[in-house]
């Protein structure tokens, strides 16, 4: 159900429940005040009828709604007025009950439609000239000063009530323009936020956001949470520049970090740490799931074959090693960073991990 249909099928009930206030206070009416009328005649015609008759307005109305939707505005305010008219008819003795005819006008306020607003007014006018024109006690009832009020109390609360929806959609337009303002710097702060913490040429995270990563995860890696750290570099990375240029050079880093995203899962942690080195931060794995991780990487790295650099092929040395309690973050990376060292001394293409266990 959208708004519009919620607001309509509101109004149905403010409709009953108009019915049903009028028709015990006019039973209350009756029953304690001095009431100028006989029993017979008061609840046939003001009780019994008027009742029926709103309520039959009321649920044709709402059958034409249910049949016809797109006549929903017009059968509404047709029903307003011929409930409201009804109500003033019965008792325009009261001198203001006629201000119930501004309750159709405002109803249409609701819907900020502006061209709406004009069609329970002029159903407004034209019941109250229809019952001044047809019933001679209504029309000797009011006075010249009555009937002039009447009709300029419905023109002057149209305007009014156009004044109220032009200034509502105003506002309504500047919270929409603030709002879609909001959300383009929401969008630009998020698009910012990520140039921050990732590097342009691989997509992985850089250096000051890896460390902060790297901060938050030893932390919990010291309440008994499962952390591995590996730290990944490209051979030959200066030949490859000198050899094939700088391009190529940027293409390998990309396609190095492609491989290494893809064997990441969604929870662990890959950055490009500087150059050509990489680092990640492995979680929820033993030292042989995170062990052959870092091995599938190197393997598959070392498969690639490189248009840049005419078919050939580049290889990576890796670094591992697991949290330990007896060691601190620095001491941690210290020790990856050694292992990585020896990995590329002692031949390259290699994982070199505590007890200096090698792969190649």
């Amino acid at each position: 159900m959208n708004k519009q249909s919620k607001w309509i099928h509101q109004f149905f009930k403010v409709y009953w429940i108009v019915i049903g206030v009028h028709f015990f206070s006019q039973w209350g009416s009756f029953v304690f005040l001095d009431y100028d009328d006989d029993a017979y005649h008061f609840y046939i015609y003001i009780l019994i009828m008027p009742t029926l008759l709103m309520s039959l307005v009321t649920l044709i109305t709402r059958w034409i709604y249910i049949r016809w939707n797109h006549l929903s505005f017009y059968v509404l305010f047709s029903a307003s007025t011929l409930i409201t008219w009804t109500i003033i008819y019965l008792n325009y003795d009261i001198r203001i009950i006629t201000a119930l005819c501004l309750l159709p006008i405002l109803s249409a306020v609701v819907f900020f439609r502006r061209r709406l607003l004009w069609i329970p007014s002029v159903l407004q006018l034209i019941a109250f000239t229809s019952l001044y024109l047809a019933d001679s006690h209504f029309r000797n009832y009011l006075s010249s000063f009555d009937v002039i009020a009447v009709i300029s109390f419905i023109i002057v609360s149209t305007f009014i009530a156009h004044i109220i929806v032009a200034s509502g959609i105003e506002i309504l337009a500047d919270l929409q323009l603030t709002m879609s303002a909001k959300q383009d710097l929401i969008v630009k702060n998020a698009i910012m936020s990520k140039l921050s913490k990732t590097d342009g040429l691989t997509n992985l995270y850089n250096q000051i956001s890896f460390r902060d990563y790297y901060n938050t995860a030893f932390d919990y890696a010291t309440k008994g949470a499962k952390l591995h750290l590996a730290l990944i570099d490209i051979d030959d990375f200066k030949v490859i520049n000198d050899t094939y240029g700088h391009q190529a050079g940027d293409t390998i880093l990309g396609k190095v970090s492609q491989v290494i995203q893809q064997h990441m899962s969604s929870s662990d942690i890959a950055a490009r740490y500087g150059g050509e080195e990489f680092a990640l931060l492995l979680f929820d794995q033993t030292f042989e799931e995170a062990y052959a991780l870092v091995e599938s990487i190197r393997s598959s790295v070392a498969e690639l074959q490189h248009l840049e650099m005419n078919g050939k092929s580049v290889t990576v040395s890796i670094g591992l090693q697991s949290y330990g309690s007896e060691k601190t973050k620095e001491q941690l990376f210290e020790q990856v960073d050694t292992y990585l060292y020896e990995a590329k001394r002692t031949g390259k293409n290699k994982t070199v991990t505590a007890p200096h266990t090698e792969v190649s």
